[in-house]
């Protein structure tokens, strides 16, 4: 058997360095994958220190990663999409093929979905594995090939961009839409991305820290920017927004007050959408949601071509060069770790020491 170096989150507080046997190719649409970039999401972070995220938690040793790249080393008989030596993105949830999700065409809402490095609650039965280890499995039509101007490391990209995408798509962002990003972390950074990708007039960016928000004009996708704590309420917000009121909300924060704020701000026959998770139940304005005729969307994962929407984003904005790119994409990178400092990656962005994405290259 080959051997399969891997992060193991066995519990709270508790990381260490396993090795496997790889995985092998048992189905005809089988790719086995050598992974080459991992980044480190906040639910990484949320189970290594707290050992659950809502109804999932840690119960059993499991493979940490699910942002992943890597380089086709094996095909099944039946793959035709892709050969040996081709770079792709892997979309870490695999859902039921039977479910009524799946069918419906909503397989991010499938129940039994098998989502790399999110515990399994079925007793005696693994967990999921993650992408942080060599070689990981996955079914053909869940890798997206990269092109050739999307590279390794933007790769890695392609998950938290496609939970921005799905975003844009439920709230219909077109062009001349002005919109508002509550939350400048990696996911409302690439939330504002494609939203001005998609024709968006102006974009505004909402946080507390200035150096997120510069971060967010810097990589080019605000137009504006906001800092809700020192910068006034929702009319001040406004003003900061050339007297726009936002046609659309991504509320990528999950925090009750920039809720609250996101239906004050939003105009008549706006729309809303949910993408941050809030740990508690909320108070939210339902009064004025109503008497706006307000639209609220829920936002989970990534459906069906979101990943190849994103690789596509990627695509086009690199291939005339970096240096002459709309969106600077690779500034988000702001610490990258060896495989075998992957542990001291974790820790770096748990203490929040300033990290917007981290990357990890896949084992030697």
């Amino acid at each position: 058997m080959t051997a399969n170096p891997s992060l193991v989150l066995n519990k709270i507080d508790d990381i260490t360095f396993e090795t496997y046997d790889a995985p092998e190719i048992t189905e005809p649409t089988d790719v086995l994958v050598e992974v080459k970039k991992t980044g480190i999401c906040g639910s990484d972070i949320h189970y290594y220190a707290h050992g659950k995220i809502g109804n999932f938690v840690l119960t059993k040793p499991m493979v940490l990663g699910h942002e992943s790249s890597g380089v086709v080393t094996k095909i099944g008989k039946g793959v035709t999409s892709l050969k040996v030596g081709d770079k792709v993105a892997i979309e870490p949830g695999i859902p039921s093929r039977f479910s009524d999700a799946y069918k419906s065409g909503h397989y991010n809402l499938c129940p039994h979905m098998c989502f790399a490095a999110t515990p399994n609650s079925t007793e005696g039965e693994p967990n999921p594995p993650g992408t942080l280890c060599k070689y990981f499995k996955s079914p053909e039509d869940f890798l997206v090939k990269l092109p050739e101007h999307v590279s390794l490391e933007m790769g890695a990209l392609v998950e938290p961009l496609s939970v921005g995408v799905h975003a844009s798509k439920l709230a219909s962002v077109r062009f001349g839409d002005f919109v508002a990003v509550f939350g400048a972390g990696p996911v409302g950074l690439l939330a504002a991305a494609v939203a001005k990708t998609f024709g968006a007039k102006g974009v505004i960016v909402i946080d507390i820290f200035d150096n997120k928000l510069q971060m967010a004009k810097d990589i080019g996708a605000a137009t504006h920017i906001f800092n809700s704590k020192t910068g006034g309420d929702a009319a001040a917000l406004i003003k900061a927004f050339d007297g726009h009121e936002p046609t659309v909300v991504l509320e990528c924060t999950g925090a009750e007050p920039c809720i609250n704020q996101g239906v004050a701000i939003l105009a008549q026959g706006g729309r809303f959408v949910q993408v941050g998770n809030a740990p508690a139940p909320v108070k939210f304005p339902i009064t004025e949601f109503a008497t706006k005729e307000l639209t609220l969307f829920g936002s989970f994962r990534y459906g069906f071509n979101d990943y190849k929407t994103s690789v596509d984003i990627m695509d086009t904005n690199y291939q005339n060069g970096k240096e002459k790119a709309p969106i600077d994409f690779e500034q988000l990178i702001t610490h990258r770790f060896k495989f075998d400092d992957a542990i001291k990656a974790y820790d770096l962005v748990r203490a929040g020491s300033g990290a917007v994405k981290c990357i990890i290259d896949g084992p030697e």
